[in-house]
């Protein structure tokens, strides 16, 4: 495939500072990026951010221009019929920044798109939807154990909503998922797949066997929080069988859970090193969700990084990936499977190489997007 255009240029709007690339949505941005660059793009990058306000030399290096924007949070904005997430995004100076190089514009988010209330563009728009917002809300506000919190994930689940049906004005919409692009699809008929930048480029190599069941994911959010407890009660059914739960944060709350389970302890994730080596010494990892959101990021570095993969229907709905993990849905069918897989050898590696490099290849995926905004698609 051809490369992009040299030097062509690209504004991006990300809803936050991709770098470090330590979560969800920030991951696919930062490798998205970085893939774009290695394909030519100039690229001029915004970021809304709260507490990330570093311009690393990582971001430097793989872009023309980098502005940060501290996010209004304003709480009167919660009364907007604009989701607050959107209406928290807008900085005047955003305005002057992208009218001063002529250049298509890549929304990262909905979250990104507050520009488009406030001036008109006249050069082409392209939006990377990282959810159905009004899903994801209204997902997280069922999760929600506080009273506010959750009351204000259910308005804000209910305004995107509505906010969703504005994508026609982009000349392309990019979804995480097929189930999502499928939803979009009903809306506007410029929804197009483009599965998840993750940075990875190969797979780990690994032993048949690991030592332990493994979940990771950040405990601020009220979905893995509701994970944690579920898998808690299921490895108390499980005594003979470890259980690591790991995290940036939450050591608290999982502690307060543990009941004093002597197959389950909590580690604080202390780097990406770390990880990596949580995962390769990992013989299963057990991963759900209890809202449907497309690929989850820590499946896909459990795929390229560690053994079996044990997953609930809500964690990915790419067919191909699919095949490369282990499926169960109730308490029932998850103890079977882990006590079936404790044992089993781990004897996947070619299948998942294969899978993975034609799926989840970033560089594929990047030359699909730069045909679309370089208006290449043949």
């Amino acid at each position: 495939m051809s490369k992009a255009m040299t030097n062509q240029p690209l504004h991006i709007i990300s809803f936050d500072n991709p770098y470090p690339p330590n979560y969800g949505g920030v991951i696919d941005v930062f490798y998205k990026l970085k893939s774009l660059h290695e394909l030519g793009f100039d690229i001029h990058l915004h970021c809304f951010y709260q507490d990330r306000n570093t311009v690393s030399d990582e971001l430097k290096t793989i872009t023309k221009s980098v502005h940060l924007y501290k996010k209004n949070r304003n709480p009167l904005f919660f009364f907007s019929s604009i989701p607050f997430g959107v209406k928290s995004r807008f900085c005047q100076s955003l305005v002057q920044n992208i009218k001063a190089v002529e250049a298509p514009v890549l929304f990262e988010g909905l979250q990104s798109t507050m520009l488009l209330h406030q001036t008109e563009l006249t050069g082409k728009k392209y939006l990377r939807m990282h959810n159905l917002e009004s899903n994801f809300y209204a997902g997280m506000s069922r999760s929600e154990t506080n009273g506010l919190k959750k009351i204000l994930y259910y308005f804000e689940s209910r305004k995107y909503r509505k906010y969703e049906r504005q994508l026609n004005q982009f000349e392309q919409v990019f979804t995480l998922s097929v189930y999502e692009n499928e939803q979009v699809k009903t809306w506007v008929d410029n929804a197009v797949y483009l599965p998840v930048f993750h940075g990875n480029t190969k797979i780990k190599m690994l032993s048949e066997k690991g030592d332990y069941a493994l979940y990771h994911g950040d405990l601020r959010l009220p979905d893995n929080k509701k994970t944690v407890q579920f898998l808690i009660r299921l490895f108390h059914k499980i005594p003979d069988y470890q259980l690591v739960i790991a995290s940036s944060n939450g050591k608290d709350f999982v502690e307060q859970q543990l009941k004093n389970a002597g197959n389950i302890t909590f580690v604080t994730i202390e780097s990406e090193a770390h990880l990596e080596s949580l995962l390769a010494n990992a013989h299963i990892n057990v991963l759900l969700s209890f809202q449907q959101s497309g690929t989850k990021l820590k499946l896909v570095n459990s795929l390229f990084k560690s053994r079996f993969c044990l997953i609930n229907e809500n964690m990915v709905d790419d067919k191909d990936i699919l095949t490369l993990c282990e499926l169960a849905t109730t308490e029932t069918d998850f103890i079977a499977k882990i006590n079936e897989l404790k044992n089993r050898p781990y004897l996947d590696n070619d299948k998942r190489n294969a899978v993975l490099a034609r799926v989840l290849n970033d560089a594929k995926n990047a030359e699909t997007l730069s045909r679309f905004i370089t208006n290449q698609k043949a």
